[in-house]
């Protein structure tokens, strides 16, 4: 086998071990069978077309014309003529799948199941990685900046996995050394033997030069070893890449048992932020009233100012039965009651939907047990997909007397949940103050607030107004008094918290909607967030800030002294009282969204994940900014270099006879770059003369414009064999001449083809191969120097 292939089988092998970070985040990995097919293929048509030889844009443009055909039989052969090659209907299918791939990765958790267009996304993905590699690591013969297309791919798993493992860091940076190695001994074999202090010291029998390979070798596994070790004397690494899994649960590494993700919604996000209604899960409960029947995903107890988010605490296993509610007596009305609940294929969140408080769980899978929240949360990738389980819950049913008399929360209690920072605005506590004067007890103050957020405030229900973020986002809401879920519940419980009340936002969905068959239905717009304020005696207590949301718990509205908010339905069971299949509705939501869809409703996905952003940061939008003004400029940067080039060569006069070789010269190079431009392709062997006459024949060029490319070849050829070279005057002017002679021979093709992507432009490429490879060389004589100085000793 020849150096050449057994690099591009290198290439290959590299491209596919760094792949293998990929295979965590789909199910199944059957798809890298596909892409090693297709990177197979590749290979081979690279290695024929570099046997014949050919061009090395031509060698390149075999190879992607032949992936893309294969990827038309494995994507659109149904689309395609004879199954292989691809026209408008094909490409539209491309688009089509790739569009799907796109809502497919925004609607699932890792791992996403194998559709078919993310099996596009991912197998088109990994063989044009593969293309850039061999193309850089075997035509262009610069294996080192082939690292640059494989780092992209590890990257994108690492980033999208949250972090891959170091199993697949290893492969990765295996591949990467394997074909650095493999080059270099390509290299070097191509100089024989090589020998060092004695005969056939180093040389290999058969000939080839082992010697360098084995210390390349050598020190490739030297540097792979202190890439994974160094980091583990490193604590601020985090026990750096050797460091195990941890105890913790959810996506993260975690340690201690504790839970490690900094914010658990993001997932359930993924999963809802689509337009559509879509079903999430439906259950079947033996209780007789569901309209209180919240389903429960997380408490987000962690106020900063900015955001409300779960605090970092301690998980457990499940225990069987859970214990006894925090702050619940006995002597507050309960009912037990039992749900059976399945969630959907496609749902994967990391937190466990089901009603306050729980009491039993009976459930597969791994899930440990947060007691605080009294959650449950996925251990290392454990989601709710697909899951069907039986949570056993209280119904718990106060008095206005009872919260009305409770005493105070204990102190550890009240001093972690009534904790504000010092940014939020005052205008928090000071509204809260004046909603509630002459208040005389806590419950009293926490109905004011509902009363007044629900009803007397003026607040104006609106999902299209921004969650907003910065310590005056509540200030604003209270100011503006437009918002959704969110918001209401927010600023509730900030309120309620400058009061001395505890207080926390729990997250999830209200109780759906009837179906025929007696079970409820929970779609995407039951997305909801609410308040809840301890009371000890009874614990925490649901309440209902949001207007036209859920449904305003019975004991904020008995016996409680100047309380006047209605009852409404929750809009998701709608008004009528006989079952129904539709999605749950509300009466706002987006223009766009009223336009696809009359009888849209209910609020944006984006109220369940809390998010805390007044619309995207402005580094976002200068990042994507500057990314759409790169795309755009790419595929002008072969015109641009030629336009700049063409500048310099002909700028420089020549006046003086020290630069008059080389202004001519420049102006020669211009001559033949503009003639290989238009399909001229240059011939190093000829003489200026003959080459002149050439482009001539060639170009069918009228007799100016011959002309004109003979006297340019007539001045190389005078300050090339001139006993004293001497400055022609008029070159730039014959070359502009010559080059308005080769466009008007051409048709408007042959003219955007030169205009546009000029062949000349490969220049760039084989100037940058050729100062890598300088550089290399340089840095190899330096390390040399270095590693071999004489020790310094006198002769006497």
């Amino acid at each position: 086998m020849s150096g050449r292939a057994r690099l591009a089988l290198c290439a290959m092998a590299a491209t596919l071990m760094a792949s293998c970070a990929l295979l965590p985040l789909v199910d199944p990995a059957t798809w890298i069978i596909q892409a090693a097919f297709v990177l197979a293929v590749q290979t081979g048509v690279g290695a024929a077309t570099r046997r014949v030889p050919l061009a090395r844009l031509v060698t390149i443009g075999a190879q992607a014309l032949v992936t893309l055909m294969l990827l038309t039989l494995l994507f659109a052969h149904e689309y395609a003529f004879a199954g292989l090659f691809p026209g408008p209907d094909a490409f539209r299918h491309f688009g089509d799948l790739f569009q799907a791939g796109g809502d497919d990765v925004g609607k699932y958790s890792i791992p996403a199941p194998l559709s078919d267009g993310i099996r596009l996304m991912v197998v088109g993905g990994v063989v044009v990685i593969g293309l850039a590699v061999d193309a850089l690591a075997v035509t262009f013969r610069s294996a080192a900046p082939a690292g640059l297309p494989l780092l992209a791919l590890y990257s994108v798993a690492a980033g999208l996995s949250d972090g891959a493992g170091w199993v697949w860091f290893v492969l990765a940076a295996a591949g990467y050394l394997m074909l650095l190695l493999a080059e270099g001994r390509d290299r070097l074999s191509q100089w024989g033997r090589v020998f060092g202090g004695g005969p056939q010291t180093g040389a290999d029998p058969s000939g080839g030069a082992v010697a360098p390979f084995r210390t390349g070798r050598r020190i490739g596994a030297v540097a792979l070893g202190i890439a994974l070790v160094v980091p583990l004397a490193l604590p601020a690494l985090d026990g750096g890449l050797l460091g195990g899994t941890g105890t913790g649960v959810g996506s993260g590494t975690g340690g201690g048992g504790t839970i490690s993700a900094v914010n658990p919604l993001v997932s359930l996000r993924d999963s809802l932020n689509v337009n559509e209604d879509r079903e999430v899960m439906s259950y079947r409960t033996n209780s007789e009233q569901t309209q209180d029947l919240y389903l429960r995903i997380v408490s987000l107890d962690e106020f900063d100012g900015t955001a409300w988010k779960p605090a970092k605490r301690k998980v457990q296993d499940v225990p069987e039965p859970f214990p006894t509610a925090p702050g619940l007596g006995d002597g507050v009305r309960r009912t037990e009651i039992q749900t059976r609940i399945s969630a959907a294929d496609w749902y994967g969140q990391d937190w466990l939907p089901m009603p306050y408080p729980a009491s039993q769980v009976g459930i597969g899978g791994k899930w440990r047990y947060e007691p605080i929240g009294r959650t449950l949360v996925g251990d290392h990738g454990q989601t709710t997909r697909g899951l069907e389980y039986t949570v056993r819950s209280l119904i718990v049913q106060p008095t206005a007397d009872q919260l009305a008399e409770a005493p105070p929360a204990p102190a550890a209690l009240r001093r972690e949940f009534t904790e504000v920072p010092g940014s939020l605005p005052p205008v928090v506590r000071n509204t809260a103050e004046e909603i509630t004067a002459g208040s005389s007890n806590d419950y009293e103050r926490a109905v004011k607030l509902q009363d007044w957020f629900a009803l007397e405030g003026g607040f104006t229900y609106d999902t299209e107004v921004q969650v907003g973020s910065g310590s005056q986002a509540i200030a604003r809401f209270l100011k503006d008094k437009q918002g959704f879920c969110v918001h209401f519940s927010f600023a509730m419980a900030s309120m309620a918290r400058t009061l001395g009340i505890p207080a926390r936002v729990a997250v999830g969905f209200t109780p759906g909607s009837p179906q025929s068959n007696g079970t409820m239905s929970v779609g995407l717009r039951d997305a909801h967030a609410w308040p809840e304020l301890y009371f000890e005696g009874v614990g925490w207590t649901r309440f209902e800030p949001t207007p036209n949301r859920g449904t305003t718990p019975e004991y904020t509205r008995a016996d409680t002294p100047g309380t006047t908010i209605p009852n409404p339905d929750t809009p998701s069971r709608g008004a009528s009282t006989e079952p129904s299949a539709a999605p749950s509705s509300s009466e706002s939501c987006s223009a766009a969204e009223k336009k696809l869809d009359p009888s849209c409703g209910g609020e944006s996905p984006q109220a369940v994940i809390g998010t805390t952003n007044g619309g995207p940061p402005w580094f976002l939008i200068l990042g994507l900014t500057l990314a759409g003004m790169a795309v755009l400029a790419v595929p002008l940067l072969p015109m641009l270099w030629r336009m700049r080039a063409r500048s310099v060569r002909l700028g420089s006069h020549g006046r003086t006879e020290a630069d008059a070789a080389a202004a001519t010269l420049a102006a020669w190079q211009e001559v033949t770059d503009t003639a290989w431009d238009f399909g001229i392709a240059p011939e190093e062997s000829r003489t200026p003369r003959k080459a002149a006459a050439r482009i001539v024949r060639v170009g069918h060029l009228e007799a100016d414009a011959a002309d004109a490319v003979h006297r340019v070849a007539d001045a190389v050829e005078q300050v090339l064999y001139a006993p004293q070279p001497r400055t022609t005057p008029g070159l730039a002017d014959d070359v502009r001449v010559m080059s308005a002679g080769l466009r008007g021979s051409v048709g408007r093709g042959p003219r955007l083809r030169a205009l546009l992507a000029p062949r000349s432009a490969v220049r760039v490429a084989w100037a940058v191969s050729e100062g890598w490879a300088g550089w290399k060389s340089r840095a190899a004589a330096r390390w040399t120097a270095v590693v071999h100085r004489p020790s310094g000793q006198g002769s006497g």
